[in-house]
């Protein structure tokens, strides 16, 4: 992996026609690291140090067929890795961990988060992307689908809890049988952990006992969905509907848990990346009581993939891509929400895209993992100076600040990478062709 330090500093411009916003203040950013393999989770260690999980390429070993049943198989490796990012160095301080991947290194299923406890002792989530009885079947005696133990001095680790098991036996949504964890908190002594295959949000004793569903999250009835064109040029031409698909007034979008974390409340709140057709603004942010019921906290987003809380009680939330996934257009935004409501995007676009996770330091800074859905290219990104503008509470004005930023490094991606995601939890009817296929971001 190689090391670069690039800062860019972006102005973010604005008109009246857009709710009267007021010039923003400038802010910059630096890559902290950089070379990462489908760059996951982020969280500082008790020696200061900011750890970031890969979820690697997979490799040559036995492979599974994708949730939709179509396109190409994803095969098994021990490409998965923890990087430490210490002083400007990058090190792989576990490696040999599992990794599912399709044949092009894209779509990485392995590593996706990390989290300390309070002692220090590192706990990582591995995810999956596929039905569970395949795991098992197929690909033997795997931590796919689990949450471990990590001793790094060792480059070791233990199995805690298999959270794609408890889908395969339980199924709480009713639907597929599909197991994809992609975040979690350490609470006291338990570990909760969204699901995002699943739909549901689940707990267990950091000894791996009790292991049991808080809540589940239902579909979103779409009203007059938005779907790519029928002529839409695409490497992915199963996403494009029959005409009598694209006739429907209402379609069942499935909801798509991204992360979780804990309020100063209390509560959990969680991500939404919704699923396909993947609407501008039908993500929502969910707030889980003590009673395990779901309340919608904040809607207008689009596509986010995680959410973390600074010691003010600010919300920060991250958004994969500012337009629907099929549009090929993957700039992101950082998005913070403020105790009374108010919405500040603190970078959208300028270099920011197809983003996956993100952690507040103790300096304040706003560290994000970049373009995590592509292999060797991912980076991690140190924001500064984040002072913005307020902005409606809407995603209409989120998508006009980036439309009016300044763009550099700016790159226009073909949706091929991004179609290979997990997230996206297609209905069937949508395969037409076979080599479409779907792995987790």
């Amino acid at each position: 992996m190689k090391q670069k330090q690039l800062t860019i500093t972006f102005l973010t411009f604005c008109v009246a026609a857009f709710s009267g916003m007021k010039a923003a203040s400038a802010a910059s950013f630096s890559v902290i690291a950089d070379g990462l393999y489908n760059a996951g989770g982020l969280s500082f260690g008790p020696d200061g140090n900011l750890y970031v999980t890969e979820a690697g390429i997979g490799g040559s070993g036995a492979c599974v067929p994708p949730p939709s049943g179509q396109g190409n198989s994803l095969c098994y490796g021990k490409s998965g890795a923890v990087t430490k990012i210490e002083n400007g160095k990058t090190k792989r301080i576990l490696t040999g961990l599992p990794s599912l991947a399709l044949p092009d290194g894209t779509g990485g299923a392995g590593p996706r988060d990390i989290q300390f406890d309070a002692t220090g002792k590192p706990y990582v989530l591995i995810g999956y992307g596929a039905n569970p009885a395949f795991r098992d079947r197929k690909l033997g005696k795997t931590d796919l689908g689990k949450i471990i133990a990590a001793d790094f001095n060792s480059n070791s680790w233990t199995s805690i809890a298999d959270l794609a098991n408890y889908e395969l036996a339980k199924n709480p949504d009713g639907g597929d049988v599909d197991s994809n964890p992609l975040g979690f908190v350490i609470d006291g002594n338990h570990f909760v952990a969204v699901d995002a295959g699943a739909n549901d949000l689940l707990s267990v004793n950091t000894d791996g006992r009790n292991l049991q569903a808080i809540t589940r999250f239902s579909k979103d009835i779409l009203t007059n969905p938005i779907f790519p064109p029928s002529d839409t040029p695409s490497n992915e031409p199963a996403q494009v509907p029959s005409q009598g698909e694209m006739a429907r007034s209402q379609f069942a979008s499935q909801p798509v848990p991204s992360s979780v974390t804990k309020g100063p409340d209390g509560a959990y709140y969680v991500s939404q990346f919704t699923g396909f057709p993947f609407p501008e603004g039908g993500a929502k942010i969910y707030r889980v009581g003590a009673d395990g019921k779901s309340t919608v906290y904040a809607d207008g987003f689009t596509q986010l993939t995680d959410l973390q809380f600074d010691p003010a009680g600010n919300l920060y939330a991250l958004q994969y891509a500012n337009q629907s996934a099929w549009k090929g257009n993957l700039d992101a935004s950082v998005i913070k929400i403020a105790t009374d409501g108010t919405r500040t995007t603190l970078l959208s676009g300028n270099g920011l895209e197809s983003a996956s996770a993100l952690t507040i330091g103790s300096d304040g800074a706003v560290y994000v993992t970049n373009r995590g859905d592509r292999p060797g290219q991912g980076q991690v990104l140190r924001i500064e100076n984040i002072k913005s503008v307020p902005e409606p509470d809407s995603v209409l004005g989120v998508l006009a600040i980036a439309a009016l930023s300044v763009g550099w490094l700016h790159k226009k991606r073909s949706p091929k990478t991004l179609l290979a995601q997990q997230y996206y939890k297609i209905p069937s009817e949508f395969f037409l062709e076979e080599n479409f296929h779907k792995q987790i971001i």
